[in-house]
């Protein structure tokens, strides 16, 4: 049953030679035209009718600051290598794993570092400056939305920004840690080959053989990033206190993600048994599609510049 019981004036859709994507940055977003009008018309009705907005983000919404995904079709890391992502259980009984990660991680650092938040990263700010979100979850690492100044907000997965000891638990600053990279590995460097949406780079395992990796300075412990890698589990208090805020809400919002991965999705199914609306927007299909009363295809920066959080 669709929500939709008047409608706002008109949208005129924006125009299909422009993009919301800088130039340069157009390579890890997926083909797709621009949302029609009828599509945004509803999405704004949606979102209007909201007062307790709760908001799901994925790894499309910051494909157009230039960041890779994993899924998307022809552009995504799955589609343009063979490589996987890091494995949880590789990474923590594997010193030979963790010098090739880190090594990787090293050079790939500076460029991923520099991303910056696009305008949908900036309309959602705005909409949480203007009361209208109640809770950002996003499934991303990359401090896009912490860059962007979002306060209502919940990293599910962790943030790459950050690093954290095996042994102690101690937090420190990825960037603390690459100017220890720096000083252990003075004639070390490397060619990098594609950039991976974790912030690291590929390079051939002889190409890593020298590098050095530091240990916890509190207790040499192990250091990994701040992130869930895959095969890892979400922190069962992060669970709960997003459950929490999702139950505080009134709406759901996805954008920019295919929920393929259980852990953002499990909440579009806390959603669905509220019987919560929810609406989506993503270029591809996603896991929840079934559960959402709108879907709307397009990009996310082109769409969410135009919806407005009355």
């Amino acid at each position: 049953m669709r929500l939709l019981l008047h409608l706002l004036p008109p949208f005129a859709a924006p125009a299909r030679t422009a993009s919301s994507v800088p130039a340069g940055k157009l390579d890890f977003v997926p083909a797709c035209s621009t949302a029609d009008a009828r599509s945004l018309e509803l999405l704004q009705d949606f979102v209007s009718r909201s007062r307790r907005l709760f908001v799901v983000t994925g790894a499309g919404l910051s494909t157009e600051s230039g960041i890779p995904d994993y899924r998307s079709e022809g552009v995504g890391l799955y589609a343009r290598t063979d490589r996987r992502p890091m494995q949880h259980a590789e990474f923590t009984r594997s010193a030979k794993s963790r010098q090739r990660y880190w090594a990787r991680n090293f050079v790939g650092w500076p460029q991923f570092s520099s991303h910056q938040p696009n305008g949908a990263h900036r309309a959602l700010r705005s909409w949480e400056e203007r009361g209208k979100l109640h809770w950002l979850l996003t499934q991303n690492v990359d401090a896009l939305h912490s860059k962007a100044g979002q306060r209502r907000l919940t990293e599910l997965h962790g943030c790459a920004h950050r690093v954290t000891c095996l042994g102690c638990g101690a937090i420190t600053l990825r960037e603390d840690l690459q100017r220890r990279f720096v000083s252990i590995n003075p004639d070390w460097s490397a060619q990098a080959g594609a950039a991976a949406p974790d912030g690291d780079v590929f390079l051939e395992d002889e190409q890593v053989l020298n590098f050095r990796v530091p240990s916890c300075q509190q207790c040499g412990g192990i250091l990994k990033p701040d992130v869930t890698f895959f095969g890892d589990t979400v922190n069962r208090a992060t669970v709960q206190f997003v459950h929490e805020r999702l139950a505080e809400a009134d709406a759901v919002l996805v954008v920019g993600s295919s929920l393929q991965v259980y852990s953002g999705y499990r909440f579009m199914l806390a959603a669905s048994e509220r019987k919560m609306p929810i609406a989506i927007l993503n270029i591809g299909p996603t896991r929840a599609d079934h559960l959402a009363e709108l879907k709307v295809r397009g990009r996310c920066g082109e769409v969410m510049s135009v919806i407005q959080p009355l």
